[in-house]
């Protein structure tokens, strides 16, 4: 099989991510910050040519991302559900600070395990896991040989990560702290081969 190249984006900054709340399942608008990171996006997906084909969320903040680079590259983007945010839970909507003040011991668990301490009432990461890396391998078999753009989420693609390359879920959060709004993490997939060709690459506006 021929491996396909992705480019997976995070979406661009939202309100709730401005103020550091979880935003899951709830459909946020991206900020003014955002829209222009979305714009560099395009920009930087006209300049860096060879992006034969576009995915995203169904979600709306990733929807609006990967608009510029479709009217860049005169592409429409594939929607697919298995890239949506993970669910929350009890920290929908949510800042740390906030949960802390409520549930330390949650808290506490959450952060040194993010599987067996995830929030109450949350996509299990297992499950997230399954979903995503279903959604990046279909796409992966749909573009072999080509490379794809694809925009979605800070959690679900360090979960989808941490599962393709190997590393225990519930250190997600410890072995990639963050994927920033807009920047671009590069991975290549040739069945079941998984590799990290970059990571985080500014692809402009800074948040």
């Amino acid at each position: 099989m021929t491996a396909a190249r992705l480019l997976l984006v995070r979406h661009g900054e939202t309100v709730w991510h401005a103020e550091n709340r979880y935003a899951g399942s709830s459909d946020v608008a991206l900020t003014e910050a955002g829209v222009r990171q979305a714009d560099a996006l395009g920009a930087w997906a006209a300049k860096r040519g060879g992006i034969e084909a576009l995915a995203c969320s169904p979600m709306e903040r990733a929807r609006r991302t990967v608009r510029p680079a479709a009217e860049a590259l005169g592409l429409t983007p594939s929607v697919h559900e298995g890239l949506r945010e993970v669910d929350f839970g009890w920290g929908e909507g949510r800042t740390i600070a906030e949960m802390e003040a409520e549930d330390p011991a949650a808290v506490r668990a959450f952060r040194q395990d993010a599987e067996r301490g995830a929030f109450p009432g949350s996509e299990p990461p297992a499950a997230v896991a399954a979903r995503v890396t279903g959604a990046l391998r279909e796409l992966a078999g749909a573009h072999a040989g080509r490379t794809a753009l694809v925009v979605a989420h800070n959690t679900a693609f360090r979960i989808a990560l941490c599962s393709l390359l190997g590393i225990p879920l519930g250190r997600y959060r410890l072995v990639l702290p963050r994927l920033d709004n807009a920047a671009v993490t590069e991975i290549e997939i040739d069945g079941a081969r998984t590799a990290l060709r970059a990571l985080n690459v500014p692809t402009g506006e800074a948040a």
